[in-house]
């Protein structure tokens, strides 16, 4: 461009050649990384809150919800967990603890999700999320297009758009002395021992007095 504004006409080729030949090279800019950030934001979608607060669901298996939390064990470690709850029944249906929060921790959550149901389909059943990085990225949006479900997100900075869940979230913390776990292995034991406590044994007022479980039954025989 310089050359042509001196009214030197020569080829870019030409000038790739030549400095070649003389060894001539440029600075290289480095990658602008503010590229890439816009970039992965752009891959990143929202979608509708089609949930809006409609948590009394008639349905089991209908409507899901989503969410992560952070529990703190054995002298300052920091662990998370990933779960998945029936808004019908209340039940648990799919979680994954992990000490780091990374994709696997939702991808194993929904992995967990097919293999406690064992569901021949899981078209049409609604799953709500707040709009945190895990739940607008493409691996995740994939996975739950490769099972036909249909996604939902809270509005942005509400957490009462997904109370269901941190009603769960609350609970656990209350009646979990999960921070005397010393080892991410004894945490997820715990956690596991947990949840089949609180889907299985622990009744509560208004789902009628019965367990999760119960009352998902209790509801499936309404719908037969």
């Amino acid at each position: 461009m310089e050359l042509n504004s001196m009214g030197i006409i020569m080829n870019h080729k030409k000038i790739s050649r030549i400095m070649k030949k003389y060894n001539l090279k440029t600075k290289i800019r480095k990658r602008n990384p503010y590229k890439d950030i816009a970039k992965k934001t752009e891959e990143h979608r929202t979608f509708e809150n089609i949930l809006n607060r409609k948590f009394d669901q008639p349905v089991p298996r209908k409507t899901f919800c989503t969410d992560i939390t952070y529990l703190f064990h054995g002298y300052g470690k920091k662990a998370y967990l990933s779960v998945v709850k029936d808004i019908a029944s209340k039940e648990i249906v799919g979680w994954s603890v992990s000490s780091h929060i990374d994709m696997d921790l939702v991808l194993n959550t929904l992995s967990n999700m097919k293999n406690n149901l064992n569901m021949i389909s899981f078209k049409d059943i609604l799953i709500h999320s707040d709009q945190g990085v895990h739940y607008t990225n493409p691996l995740y949006i994939n996975s739950l297009k490769d099972l036909n479900m249909i996604q939902s997100m809270s509005k942005k900075g509400n957490c009462l758009d997904n109370a269901p869940i941190e009603s769960f979230f609350g609970h656990l913390k209350d009646e979990l002395d999960y921070k005397k776990c010393k080892t991410i292995e004894e945490l997820r034991s715990s956690i596991a021992d947990y949840i089949n406590y609180y889907n299985n044994k622990r009744r509560q007022w208004d789902i009628q007095k019965m367990t999760p479980v119960m009352y998902r039954d209790h509801l499936l025989s309404l719908v037969d």
